[in-house]
């Protein structure tokens, strides 16, 4: 089966200057990922601290996301999640009318919904667009499992959904929704084992560590999409050290910082609640750091 998007996504960072959004680092940055051999962006998602965005920098971003990838190979996969569902309806319509190609919708959080409302919820998104949806599964952070029989439905009564990103950082589960739904488009949203889920039968991979090695993981997706399991698996296990300390702390916080210590961004600024990693944590960040060439750096 063909799917809408497949490969290595990254799910961008939102770099911010003054407590604003840095419209011209934001473009540099996305330009960045297409050099480096990433098939899609996706702007305000978790790791784009959408939960703080304004709707107007929400808007603004995916009008700059799909301003830059316009004419490339790079493909623009939105975020339009929401624990309200006519909020998310709402950004999803405008990701459509700027030319994104698909979007992807966070699991409804704090509200804890049942699989009935979460069925309900992704239905109603789905049916007010006519570009492709990707489900986004991280109970972690949202305090709610979208479970494979609900995805099954999903994918079998809309039309328009196409795929999930499993963060659930369950290796059953990806085989469960093999099982269930061999149609679906399963995506790591787990940097640290994209090589098992890619071997399992996963069409692609959204990143936090390729917004600072894009190269590497746009290497890693494509060969293991070739069957090439052992380049991928010997790339999975190099990245490991960088996977493991850029989660350290609360996702974006660390991978921000890296940014910045590569002087990628200008700026080491977050939205409250969020805040710096501490000295140790900076630290180390660093230190792993220097055992990857980081590209594009001036």
């Amino acid at each position: 089966m063909t799917h809408p998007i497949t490969g290595a996504t990254t799910a961008l960072i939102t770099p911010f200057k003054n407590g604003k959004l840095d419209e011209a680092t934001y473009a540099q940055l996305i330009q960045r990922q297409i050099d480096n051999g990433i098939d899609a962006v996706c702007p305000i998602g978790t790791t784009g601290e959408s939960a703080t965005l304004s709707y107007d920098e929400d808007k603004r971003c995916i009008e700059i996301a799909v301003e830059v990838c316009k004419g490339t190979n790079t493909k623009v996969l939105a975020g339009a999640g929401s624990n309200a569902t006519h909020e998310a309806i709402e950004i999803a319509k405008y990701a459509q009318s700027c030319g994104a190609d698909a979007i992807f919708s966070v699991s409804p959080y704090y509200n804890k919904p049942s699989q009935e409302g979460l069925y309900q919820h992704y239905k109603a998104i789905a049916s007010n667009v006519e570009i492709p949806l990707m489900l986004y599964n991280v109970p972690g952070r949202t305090g709610v499992d979208i479970q494979a029989d609900t995805v099954k439905r999903l994918l079998e009564d809309v039309p328009n959904i196409f795929g999930i990103k499993e963060a659930s950082g369950s290796l059953d589960r990806i085989i469960e929704l093999r099982h269930k739904c061999p149609n679906l488009a399963i995506f790591s949203g787990d940097d640290s084992i994209d090589f098992p889920i890619l071997a399992s039968g996963g069409a692609g991979i959204t990143s936090v560590t390729s917004n600072l090695i894009p190269d590497l993981k746009a290497q890693l997706t494509h060969v293991a999409l070739k069957g090439d399991f052992d380049t991928a698996r010997d790339i999975n296990e190099k990245l490991y050290p960088i996977n493991k300390v850029l989660f350290c702390e609360s996702n974006p916080i660390p991978i921000k910082a890296a940014m910045y210590i590569a002087g990628l961004i200008d700026t080491l600024e977050y939205r409250l609640p969020l805040v710096a990693p501490n000295k140790e944590n900076m630290k180390n960040i660093e230190n792993i750091m220097k055992d990857y060439h980081i590209v594009g750096v001036k």
